[in-house]
């Protein structure tokens, strides 16, 4: 999992279930996409981050991964080597 910390402290992070979040701190949730159907395929539309749409993908399962690797390398700063 990437974790970015700002200088007042705030973490952002993709949620997921395999960290506890709360022992942390305050935890607030936001969205940062809608994987849809759209043109006979999925989209990541990106949005809600102000990131662009991804996609069509033939799988559902692409599509989040698509979204998870494009967030960590360009909103969370990852150093992973993911492409936009």
């Amino acid at each position: 999992m990437i974790m970015t910390v700002d200088q007042r402290g705030t973490t952002r992070c993709l949620y997921t279930e395999d960290v506890d979040l709360d022992e942390i701190g305050a935890v607030t949730l936001r969205r940062g996409s809608h994987v849809e159907p759209a043109d006979g395929g999925w989209s990541a539309d990106l949005a809600p981050v102000g990131c662009p749409v991804l996609g069509p993908f033939r799988k559902r399962s692409e599509a989040l991964a698509a979204e998870v690797d494009w967030i960590e390398a360009h909103v969370l700063g990852g150093t992973d080597g993911a492409e936009s």
